[in-house]
């Protein structure tokens, strides 16, 4: 067998790696409304629970968060009508497992602070769980906005050791927004330019 046939110049290694990266930018652009789905409603929910918290001055306030319960019902909706998938990358796989990983510390974190009660702690760590996706994801792809949304969630996270805990919920939605929100229209924006480009 020939082994010069099989191997690969550091150049051509170079163009394999960054058509996986591309395949994979392009399969969470395609995908990216998770990304805006999950992001608006913990942008509402946080929003929601301050004017409750706050302004209303309701002890039901913590409720504004069964929104979420959408998310849920939605992505199964979602993911059920659309499971015709193309071969997954390297590149694909580790997507799935950070987010696999972050969901599930997610649900823990939850579950942990129900049987605490201590909230006013959740909301930093809630931030820097969001900042942990979002720095790997946008590793990954090489796409910048990613990357600086986790840096703006590290910024918050520290930000919310010095005020209180209401504002630690506005402070939520502003992590979302910057790390989930924003990147989440510029990566969907950027694969439907690239769409527009090939079918030209």
């Amino acid at each position: 067998m020939d082994n010069d046939s099989e191997s690969f110049s550091p150049e051509e290694s170079l163009q394999i790696i960054q058509t996986m990266i591309n395949k994979a930018k392009n399969s969470v652009a395609d995908k990216s409304f998770y990304f805006l789905l999950w992001g608006w409603l913990v942008f509402i929910g946080a929003t929601l629970q301050y004017i409750l918290k706050v302004i209303v001055r309701t002890e039901a306030n913590p409720y504004a968060w069964n929104i979420m319960f959408i998310g849920v019902i939605a992505s199964a909706v979602y993911g059920s009508r659309h499971k015709d998938k193309p071969v997954k990358t390297y590149v694909d796989e580790g997507l799935r497992n950070i987010w696999t990983c972050i969901g599930i510390i997610q649900v823990l974190i939850v579950f942990i602070f129900m049987r605490r009660g201590d909230w006013q702690h959740c909301y930093t760590i809630f931030i820097l769980t969001y900042s942990t996706g979002c720095f790997l994801t946008g590793r990954l792809l090489r796409f910048p906005p990613l990357v600086w949304g986790a840096v703006a969630c590290w910024a918050l996270a520290i930000l919310t050791t010095y005020v209180d805990e209401d504002t630690n919920i506005l402070l939520l939605a502003a992590a979302v927004l910057l790390s989930y929100i924003i990147p989440g229209y510029l990566l969907r924006a950027g694969y439907k330019h690239q769409l527009q480009k090939q079918a030209k």
